[in-house]
């Protein structure tokens, strides 16, 4: 590829209209910034309530024993984590001793770092791999995992067609995908109260909890800026996955695009 074709094509970073690479190198510095508060950070914009849509989205890919699971952009390690326990409670429900295990993939070191300093890690070490590498370009051989999630990432990729093909290379033939995201309410009169509340309520929150306003402010915008339900669920389609369904959370606040490898 020149220079002159990089040049000319522009992603979106927030309502900014950036190069590819300028857009990798800029969510880089967004996670590296706020990773060491990023669960807490978590925590207080949802409510809490982004960890029931979690639970919803291990939920519906109902893990098995001895499965393998790839956590994109994976973060801190909950959905890892959470695949390995609901795994292992299938197992001793079918007396079956192969043990789940999962890698959790991030293009930030930060994040990682933050994921593996949690105590509650520990007793996972054994069944959990922690990798530094870009979605758009998966350091794994085709064809290797039962399941693959991305919770909260999708949005900050710089090309989400790249993404998704890595994603289905790299899953096995009827592997699972479940892309956990921020969406749009599926009304437009709460969704004018939600934008108020994330454009008034959020960057001040990580000012106070993350000293970090400019990250926050670029994670209210980057969730508008990111296709609506039906759009996204095409680019599934697009990309080759089969049965694509969509779940609304909390009104369309997040949704679970689901969709099975072939």
């Amino acid at each position: 590829m020149t220079d002159d074709l990089k040049t000319d094509k522009t992603v979106s970073f927030g309502f900014e209209e950036v190069s590819p690479e300028e857009k990798v190198s800029r969510v880089k510095g967004v996670f590296a910034s706020v990773a060491s508060r990023y669960d807490v950070m978590n925590d207080l914009m949802s409510a809490g309530v982004h960890r029931l849509w979690k639970h919803d989205t291990i939920a519906k890919l109902n893990p098995q024993p001895g499965e393998k699971l790839l956590d994109v952009a994976g973060g801190t390690g909950d959905l890892a984590k959470a695949f390995i326990d609901r795994a292992d409670k299938a197992g001793r429900r079918r007396q079956r001793g192969a043990e789940a295990s999962a890698i959790v993939c991030d293009i930030n070191e930060a994040m990682l770092n933050a994921g593996r300093a949690r105590r509650d890690m520990a007793a996972y070490q054994h069944r959990l791999d922690w990798v530094c590498g870009d979605a758009q370009a998966l350091p794994f051989e085709a064809r290797s995992f039962d399941a693959l999630t991305i919770a909260f990432g999708i949005r900050n990729v710089a090309d989400r067609a790249a993404a998704l093909s890595e994603f289905r290379r790299v899953l096995k033939p009827g592997g699972r995908l479940a892309v956990l995201e921020f969406s749009h309410m599926t009304s437009p009169s709460l969704q004018k109260m939600y934008d108020a509340y994330s454009f008034s309520v959020i960057p001040k929150l990580g000012e106070v909890v993350a000293s970090d306003r400019k990250s926050y402010q670029y994670l209210v915008e980057s969730i508008r800026r990111f296709p609506k339900q039906e759009e996204f669920r095409k680019e599934l389609d697009t990309a080759g996955f089969s049965a694509v369904s969509v779940t609304n959370f909390s009104g369309g606040i997040a949704a679970l695009h689901y969709g099975w490898a072939v």
